[in-house]
């Protein structure tokens, strides 16, 4: 009993560490903001918008109240970037690698803490998969920006095409969404770019990249192309994760882009089916899409990217656990199994709680803010969604929300970003039972 509660206490700490460390970046990101130097008119911001655009940067959602390439300065959008980079990467990674950097020793709690950060299976090498992490980010965003810079140099002059390509390779890697394209129309992410190849492979393959995990990344890193070497969850988030790219596509292709060129067709039904998890990027105007095709880009951001990645929402795995256990009680089987490997039954526990919790508070946050702004729900529920599952998508009803709207969403936001830990190291812990005091009886569902 001793030693299951300081277990509990320690993932309690754990956690604790992780949402003050999150908490913390983004007041001083807020404050930073606020300072005159931070807008293009010199004027003070206000604490509410600074702190959801803070929110929104650490929490890599992408949801603005103030245009990014029209309002911010080079400093402003500096300390977007900076903030977009600590929250993509993740609180605990950044401390651990300035502590490995200055040669302090990490001790157990530091390494714990890493560990649930980024859903680490052991403590065990946790440093080198933090130096990983570093390395792994660096090189696929200097990549993405090499890639991307012929373009934008070309189309905003060298300089700020660099700094345009640096922006959105992170901006897209940690799954954002922020964008310097409002310079040509406020809010327009990037529209103008829809058709351009360049642009779309490489923001979908930074989006992807940044979606699967760092933890897969290291499957690849050492088993190349031996997939049946590759841990379970890596097997799982490559088939969801396909799944979940090319089943929107082919709708998107079909039914909602029908009326485009063909070139054009392809490219927004395939980028529209990658950003909901969770970028926040767009090539197509969303408001024009069907309520069928909205709806799906919920369902989508709601389901988010993998574990351990920048990306937000419930995951895909745990979508996988969840239909792979309904699949298990359609055909009367006892266990839960996946690459011939079962699934404890506590994952399962973990991955229904989480699925109910993030319904339920992307409901309930939809349904009061459109009570509270007179707004059709289906459009205050996609606000929502985008929130908690750290998209950024919008359909342009963000900026002129009031008070009590933006707090909702600045919750909902942090929640997203946070809400797994929350879940399984405040309210789930590891504490096993051989039994229980109350008596046991069925009940019937379904």
């Amino acid at each position: 009993m001793q030693q299951t509660n300081r277990s509990r206490h320690r993932h309690m700490t754990s956690f604790q560490v992780i949402s003050l460390g999150f908490l913390s970046v983004i007041l001083l990101g807020s404050l930073l903001l606020m300072l005159p130097v931070a807008t293009k008119s010199g004027q003070c911001t206000s604490f509410l918008d600074a702190l959801f655009t803070a929110t929104s940067a650490v929490c890599v959602t992408g949801l603005v109240v103030n245009d990014t390439a029209t309002y911010w300065s080079l400093f402003g959008q500096g300390i977007i970037l900076l903030l977009i980079q600590i929250g993509g990467m993740g609180i605990v990674t950044i401390a651990i690698a300035i502590a490995v950097v200055s040669g302090r020793k990490i001790g157990l709690m530091q390494r714990s803490t890493m560990q649930e950060a980024i859903s680490a299976p052991t403590v065990g090498g946790i440093v080198r998969r933090t130096q990983f992490i570093i390395r792994i980010t660096i090189l696929i965003e200097i990549i993405g920006a090499a890639l991307l810079a012929p373009v934008f140099c070309r189309d905003f002059g060298f300089w700020k095409g660099i700094w345009y390509s640096l922006f959105h390779s992170i901006s897209a890697f940690c799954n954002a969404g922020f964008d310097l394209i409002g310079i040509r129309t406020p809010f327009s992410s990037l529209t103008f770019y829809s058709v351009q190849p360049i642009v779309n492979l490489v923001i979908m393959a930074l989006i992807v990249a940044g979606g699967i995990g760092f933890l897969t990344w290291e499957d690849i890193k050492n088993h190349k192309w031996h997939f049946k070497k590759y841990r379970m969850q890596s097997k799982v988030i490559f088939m969801v994760t396909g799944l979940l790219i090319f089943l929107p596509a082919l709708y998107f292709f079909y039914f909602e882009f029908s009326n485009v060129p063909l070139t054009e067709r392809v490219w927004v039904s395939l980028f529209q089916s990658v950003t909901p998890r969770t970028a926040g990027f767009n090539t197509a105007d969303l408001t024009l899409l069907s309520e069928v095709g909205q709806m799906l880009i919920i369902i989508l951001m709601l389901i988010g990217g993998s574990p351990g990645s920048t990306a937000g929402g419930m995951k895909t795995t745990t979508l996988a656990v969840l239909v792979s256990s309904a699949l298990s009680v359609f055909r009367k089987k006892e266990h839960t199994h996946f690459f011939g490997r079962q699934i404890p039954d506590g994952t399962i526990r973990n991955a229904a709680t989480i699925f109910l919790m993030y319904i339920v508070l992307f409901l309930v946050g939809g349904m009061v803010i459109s009570s509270t702004e007179d707004i059709p729900l289906m459009t205050a529920l996609f606000e929502t969604a985008s929130a908690i599952g750290t998209v950024g998508l919008s359909l342009g009803i963000t900026p002129d929300l009031g008070l009590v709207s933006h707090i909702i969403l600045i919750c909902l936001m942090f929640f997203g970003r946070v809400g797994g830990l929350t879940l399984i190291f405040a309210t789930i812990s590891e504490k096993k039972s051989n039994g229980s005091r109350y008596p046991q009886e069925k009940i019937t569902v379904g």
